[in-house]
């Protein structure tokens, strides 16, 4: 597997001053093997320093907190000998086990020693709060990853031909069914399987479902094991009943995250940090709602009106009880959940895309999936279809209200544009999410 993200850490290995880089993520999303990987490639060595497996690394931190002298024992613990910095890649793993490896990032990266320092956490933010530890602010880059993306995920599976020419068609030429077809079994693939790359690797080797399925009940017991070691005991039971409504709520024609829906006679106060636990945790994402949009649209956002997403479709899908025989034939009565999974796949891309998402909705219950800002100013709104029907009427509403220059329907229908009373609409498939950064910077769109 290709990950996007072996791009941003080349570009941090060519700086000339390069800060150590924190990589954050859900647990068994590839970290660790995002690092291994980069350091196999680009160094002549690398060494990893795993603080779960071996504990007795914390007391090389402990005595204090001197680059220099670290280095050194570093080198002795693994090696026997000094680290040769300038070719080597050190790699602190599950960083979060030992507040001093922590707390001794500031100190790196203030030494000036000419070093490749990368460092990562499973249940990163969890572990922070739990433990009462802060992150040395500006002493380091950061780099957030992410379950395999649609692209990264058809890439894996030998599709990137498909890929390569969808780059190279003309934005708005209607796809060729030679490309649709093959693009849109990806893309129930992707419904069933997800991104998690324990999974994705289950199906490469074996082209066999059913195997991945188990890949993803034992990620998803992983995740349950996770509630009851990381989490507060009081919180336990909640961070499950949460976890579990999720896939329900989005199922339904809620336009914000119901807590008395999550259990009998429950009421926000008492589930909210349940809630944020796994948030910190990147298992779940929250879309807050704007009502009158604004640049920046955080500034009108209301944090009380939210959705829930959980971080990967093949979890969501699994955690919901779909069966992927379901996804593949798509009997009478998948229809509602059809449009959830389609609705929570498109945030999941979003996020990936490093696009910070909200929703509208407004007093008389029209309301648009998605509304986010680009880097010219621009709010564009996006409505999603999990069909071919791209008719909305909270889409025209939202434009005729407001008249942004750029809009998108995302759907499974063919690719489209219109101008209508001012708003260039474009009708993208949902398996071209990918190319959405492409639409938005053409200068010649939506200006």
């Amino acid at each position: 597997m290709e990950r996007m993200a072996m791009k941003q850490l080349i570009q941090w290995k060519e700086k000339k001053k390069h800060k150590p880089m924190l990589i954050t993520g859900c647990r068994q999303c590839g970290k660790t093997w995002l690092m291994t990987e980069f350091g196999k490639r680009f160094f002549s060595k690398t060494l990893l320093f795993n603080f779960e497996k071996e504990p007795a690394l914390a007391d090389i931190f402990k005595f204090d907190l001197d680059p220099i002298r670290i280095l050194r024992e570093l080198g002795m613990y693994r090696e026997g000998k000094p680290i040769d910095t300038e070719n080597t890649l050190i790699i602190f793993d599950e960083i979060q086990q030992c507040s001093e490896a922590v707390t001794s990032i500031k100190y790196f990266e203030e030494s000036g020693i000419n070093m490749y320092l990368l460092c990562a956490g499973s249940l990163l933010g969890v572990e922070l709060k739990r433990k009462k530890m802060s992150f040395p602010v500006g002493k380091d880059e950061q780099l957030k990853l992410y379950p395999l993306s649609f692209f990264e995920f058809t890439e894996a599976l030998g599709g990137g031909k498909y890929l390569s020419m969808l780059s190279e068609l003309d934005p708005y030429r209607d796809i060729p069914q030679y490309i649709s077809e093959p693009m849109l079994r990806y893309m129930k693939l992707y419904y069933i399987i997800g991104g998690m790359p324990a999974a994705v690797q289950s199906y490469i080797d074996t082209e066999d479902l059913s195997e991945a399925e188990d890949v993803l009940d034992q990620i998803i017991q992983d995740i349950r094991n996770d509630f009851s070691h990381h989490a507060e005991i009081k919180d336990i039971l909640k961070i499950s009943w949460i976890w579990d409504a999720i896939p329900k709520q989005l199922a339904k024609d809620n336009n914000k995250f119901v807590f008395s829906q999550v259990k009998s006679g429950a009421r926000a106060r008492d589930l909210e940090d349940a809630l944020q636990w796994l948030v910190d945790a990147g298992l779940v994402y929250r879309l807050e709602k704007v009502s009158a949009p604004q640049i920046p649209l955080s500034s009108c956002s209301d944090a009380t009106f939210f959705k829930t997403y959980t971080h990967d479709i093949g979890i969501m899908r699994k955690n919901a009880g779909v069966s992927y025989r379901t996804i593949l034939t798509e009997p009478d009565g998948y229809a509602a959940f059809k449009g959830a999974i389609a609705e929570n796949y498109c945030m999941t891309e979003l996020i990936a895309l490093g696009i910070k998402p909200y929703y509208w909705h407004s007093n008389n219950t029209a309301e648009v999936d998605f509304a986010f800002e680009d880097n010219i100013n621009r709010i564009i709104p996006m409505e999603v279809k999990s069909g071919d029907n791209t008719r909305a009427k909270s889409f025209t509403a939202y434009c005729k209200q407001y008249a942004p220059s750029l809009g998108f329907r995302v759907s499974s229908k063919n690719v489209g544009d219109n101008e209508k009373n001012g708003t260039h609409e474009i009708s993208l498939p949902l398996y071209m999410l990918w190319r959405l950064p492409m639409y938005i910077t053409n200068p010649s769109i939506g200006q």
